[in-house]
């Protein structure tokens, strides 16, 4: 059976691409989640104005790769103590959110993401920075600067 999960760690192509490259994940797909506006563009949320996050969302074989090691890869492709940001990406679409669908990826989440701030806080880089959300639904989307689908997640 494939499960799915919903991360936000800064701009999505670079996440994808980590995602991607996991043995057992089939798919990640690239979109929004987390804010107000229903169904906005790229360029609505680009504005800060719709409360969305980019994210992908990770369809996984959980026989072949758990929800505990994707949440390493989660915390390891981004820097999650810098808030609403990623490098040179700045802006509340680019902060750190895990979005769950089931009641035990809501509880694992905050047990990784507690070790996660005890060693940022320990190499002196801040404490992490990240929201949760229940996923409620989804629609399909289109990114217009590539050409690629995207969806957007209800929370």
């Amino acid at each position: 059976m494939i499960e799915k999960a919903i991360f936000g760690a800064g701009c999505f192509w670079g996440v994808e691409a980590a995602f991607r490259a996991v043995e057992g994940v089939r798919e990640a797909i690239c979109g929004y989640s987390g804010g107000h506006t229903k169904n906005p563009t790229y360029h609505d949320v680009c504005t800060g104005q719709t409360g969305h996050a980019e994210v992908v969302q990770v369809e996984y074989d959980p026989l072949r790769v758990s929800y505990d090691a994707l949440l390493d890869v989660f915390w390891n492709c981004h820097n999650p103590t810098t808030l609403n940001r990623q490098g040179p990406d700045i802006g509340t679409q680019y902060r750190s959110a895990i979005f769950f669908y089931t009641p035990e990826q809501e509880a694992a989440a905050p047990v990784i993401a507690k070790d996660v701030i005890v060693v940022a806080a320990a190499h002196g880089v801040g404490t992490a920075s990240r929201s949760m959300s229940n996923v409620k639904g989804y629609i399909r989307g289109f990114d217009v600067r590539t050409g690629r689908r995207l969806w957007v997640f209800h929370t």
